[in-house]
């Protein structure tokens, strides 16, 4: 199937066309017809399968671009306002749609004055709220969208929601979208939706076949020197690094701009000025990795993120899901990389059976592998390279003191000194070890009910005197068929 398919205006065409899109994604299918013949929806989507196109579109081929507002957009963070807006607008530019945006924390007055021209008003449920509730906006939009509801149910918003649908037109269209559907989401559907179709797209088919999932199983006190190790290896163009905390952010953000890499960090104690300026930055490629909390799993829309790393594993399943659909989008291959201790296997184990998909293991690699890789690199870069008019006029210059060889010899040294490899040489645990590991992990789930001593005994693999020896004899591992320790 293809966009063309669905029959859109020509101009919506010729924007999806602009952007890159060819097929229409699973829940694009399915939702696309339904929304074009007026039904109200509630659609069960992860993060990441295309959900914007999915009620931007149809919402917009359907609008009359009158100078009223005809849409309005809800969900829950200021982030996402951000990302959802501004792909709409790249929908709908060459239709005269425009789209207003409206969250907390900036003033009233321009917010308002966007709305008056907008055909699409994007909003957080707290200030859209004050809005209506002061008298400020009017509005009579004739589809209205829940975007991520699951998540601004879980942020407290349901009384928001619910007080933002008295202001609204009895009739309308509502589109709902969610990740989950537990009971606080039926319950809410069935206030505000009327007969409304049921989209579901299962597990495998949500989880983006672009995206690699990878882990590596390494101690704690390695994880600094191993998101290190791997920046250095892949080379992404563009990546995200997800913390759990915000003071890691901020910590992990100094440590990698010591280490020569150009960052910056996102989290919920930063202004809103702060925010949008360091993401426009990494949108725009003054910045190649961004560290952030869970705030920008759902909110960050880059296409060009080639690598998300986890540097702690995420605490569930769905958090998982929303960290690695920042990569392998609209199309484009992305990598998803955790970092685990041995004693987070099993949760590595848990989150692969629920997200349907095979994660693969692999192992830190040494700093002589990743020294070769850079070395082959740069030869191919030198290879490739045009000879100019200025570095024959240098070489000549060299000459009069240097023969030819020295020379290429000196010039080399000074290109390799940008692509020296640091660190310890041996980061992580083997593939011998992590398998010995995993198959005692599932071994002991069975006897998970077993008293709380004999619990810590088994995930630790040995007593206090053997983890010991275990710590600190990491430096003694060659090969990269590491032999399992002696437990």
């Amino acid at each position: 199937m293809k966009f063309t398919d669905f029959d859109l205006k020509s101009t919506l065409q010729q924007a999806i066309e602009e952007a890159g899109f060819k097929e229409p994604s699973p829940v694009q299918k399915d939702a696309i017809p339904l929304i074009l013949d007026g039904h109200d929806i509630i659609a069960q989507a992860q993060t990441g399968t295309g959900k914007t196109a999915a009620f931007g579109l149809p919402m917009m081929h359907n609008m009359r671009a009158d100078g009223s507002v005809e849409g309005l957009v809800i969900v829950p963070t200021r982030e996402l306002a951000m990302q959802v807006s501004d792909e709409l607008y790249r929908f709908g530019k060459l239709s005269g749609l425009k789209t207003a945006t409206v969250y907390g924390g900036t003033a009233y007055n321009k917010q308002i004055e966007r709305i008056k021209q907008a055909s699409i008003v994007v909003a957080t449920p707290g200030r859209l709220q004050d809005l209506l509730e002061s008298g400020r906006i009017k509005m009579n939009p004739s589809v209205v969208v829940l975007d991520e509801a699951d998540e601004m149910l879980d942020m407290g918003f349901l009384d928001e929601i619910k007080n933002i649908f008295t202001f609204m037109p009895d009739k309308r269209q509502t589109l709902m979208f969610s990740a989950t559907m537990p009971k606080s989401i039926r319950r809410l559907a069935e206030e505000i939706l009327d007969k409304p179709k049921t989209i579901s797209i299962t597990k495998a088919e949500s989880t983006n076949e672009n995206i690699t999932q990878l882990y590596y199983v390494v101690q704690d006190r390695e994880r600094d020197d191993a998101l290190v190790r791997l920046i250095d290896y892949k080379n992404p163009n563009k990546c995200i690094i997800f913390c759990r905390m915000k003071k890691e952010v901020d910590r992990l953000v100094s440590h990698l701009t010591s280490q020569g890499f150009k960052v910056s960090g996102l989290h919920g104690d930063m202004e809103q000025k702060q925010r949008e300026v360091t993401i426009r930055g990494f949108k725009q490629g003054g910045i190649d990795i961004f560290v952030a909390t869970d705030v920008a799993s759902r909110g960050l829309d880059v296409n060009d993120v080639t690598h998300v790393f986890n540097y702690h594993i995420p605490f569930d399943s769905e958090s998982y899901v929303h960290r690695i659909g920042r990569t392998g989008r609209a199309g484009n291959k992305g990598e998803a990389i955790t970092l685990v201790t041995p004693n987070e296997l099993r949760t590595i184990k848990r989150i692969e059976k629920d997200v349907g998909a095979k994660m693969l293991t692999q192992v830190i690699p040494t700093r002589q592998e990743v020294q070769n890789s850079k070395s082959d690199e740069l030869i191919a870069k030198i290879a490739s390279t045009k000879i100019t008019e200025d570095a024959i006029m240098l070489v000549k210059t060299l000459q009069h003191d240097l023969d030819i060889v020295t020379i290429a010899h000196l010039l080399a040294s000074n290109l390799q000194a940008n692509h020296n490899v640091k660190g310890r040489d041996i980061i992580g645990l083997g593939l011998q070890e992590i398998e010995l590991l995993i198959e005692r992990a599932m071994k002991s789930r069975g006897n998970d009910r077993g008293n709380g001593r004999n619990r810590r005994r088994r995930s630790s693999g040995g007593n206090d005197r053997n983890r010991s020896r275990n710590r600190s004899g990491g430096g003694h591992r060659g090969s990269r068929d590491r032999k399992p320790r002696n437990d």
